[in-house]
């Protein structure tokens, strides 16, 4: 699987669960479908966390340089 195809998987699950979470505010679901929708929104968001998480330990992997993590502060102006 390529990155771009992972990016893209991630941002297909990310819309899924935004899907599955409207789709229960809406609140026209049965208690079946609700519970159904929950499970599957729990299933996509952990998903998600774990994608997260893979890209932090990669960026921070990126960042070490030696021993040491060299750590700086994100500023939108740069």
């Amino acid at each position: 699987m390529t990155k771009t195809t992972k990016a893209i998987d991630f941002e297909q699950q990310l819309e899924s669960l935004e899907a599955l979470v409207a789709s229960l505010e809406n609140g026209d679901l049965s208690l079946e479908d609700s519970m159904k929708s929950f499970e599957q929104g729990i299933k996509v968001a952990r998903e998600c966390q774990k994608a997260l998480k893979e890209a932090e330990q990669k960026v921070e992997i990126l960042t070490r340089q030696g021993n040491e993590l060299v750590s700086d502060h994100y500023s939108p102006e740069d």
